[in-house]
């Protein structure tokens, strides 16, 4: 059984400036994000930049994140088949993604251009030994109304691994997402755990007395999206779920979320949730002397 890294997501147009002030804080893993654009991001050029601010401390790149329409926009498609033929610059093997939507439309209309889409980009990966994950964000979506990623909700991902079955494709994992929809994250992380390529570790609290009072039709906030260690979620139960299905790569925190603990507080919320989430695995891992 490996030990699951902690780890944390940089903004890549932030990278440069910001990885110096990040590499000593105890982050064990990094993961490289863009929203929706790369912003003309020349991603050669960002790695050996990542790479000297890294220096010879052993934090590896486990990922590059472009989270984008690819179903919708072809622009977006290439983008993310640059970052695909990308990724070795850094020395990642993971790429994560929407999976694209027709905006305003039901997830089932774009199941079939889903499918042709990513079938050409798994392969395209695979040849490169480079794993696709799905993040299972809705973006404000419904499933009769989505946005930018139909791959939200279980229903969908049974429909989207049928269509395409290629082995280095899975989804980026976060209970966040979830318990926005009031799914329970623990029971549904149970049944899919296999499906599991990435964890993104961000938390939320449910504020049961808001929908009690005011139901979930947005008459008023009642789900927060909160640093790992101050949300609902028993990380504990999460790795161990994790580490009894097989899982072997990373928890990245996804920051810059918080309502309480952001913006001056961003590193104290970070560093509180590696320490958590690294105490949640058990802390550093100590070889049994006996088991020698």
């Amino acid at each position: 059984m490996k030990e699951i890294k902690i780890g944390t997501c940089v903004p890549g147009v932030n990278a440069a400036k910001w990885l110096p002030h990040m590499v000593d804080q105890g982050f064990e893993t990094f993961q490289m994000t863009f929203h929706m654009s790369l912003q003309d991001t020349d991603l050669k050029e960002l790695a050996k930049q990542v790479k000297e601010a890294i220096g010879d401390r052993d934090i590896p790149i486990t990922g590059i994140g472009l989270y984008c329409n690819p179903i919708q926009y072809e622009d977006h498609k290439k983008a993310l088949e640059y970052v695909i033929d990308s990724a070795e610059y850094f020395g990642a093997s993971n790429v994560y993604t929407f999976a694209g939507a027709y905006e305003g439309k039901p997830v089932e209309e774009a199941l079939p251009k889903f499918g042709e889409v990513f079938r050409e980009l798994t392969k395209k990966a695979a040849d490169k030994n480079i794993t696709i994950g799905i993040e299972n964000c809705p973006m404000g979506g419904t499933y009769d109304k989505a946005t930018c990623n139909i791959g939200f909700n279980p229903k969908a991902w049974e429909r989207m691994f049928n269509e395409v079955p290629a082995e280095n494709f899975g989804l980026e994992w976060e209970p966040t997402h979830q318990m926005v929809q009031l799914i329970d994250p623990i029971a549904q992380l149970k049944d899919w755990v296999g499906k599991v390529v990435h964890i993104h570790g961000k938390d939320a609290t449910i504020d049961y007395d808001a929908i009690k009072k005011y139901g979930i039709f947005n008459a008023k906030e009642f789900v927060y999206h909160r640093t790992p260690g101050y949300g609902d979620c028993n990380w504990t139960d999460i790795i161990s779920i994790l580490q009894k299905g097989g899982y072997e790569g990373d928890i990245c925190i996804e920051g810059y979320h918080d309502p309480v603990y952001g913006k001056d507080w961003e590193m104290t919320s970070q560093i509180h949730g590696l320490e958590y989430l690294k105490w949640c695995r058990g802390g550093d891992f100590i070889a049994a002397p006996w088991m020698k």
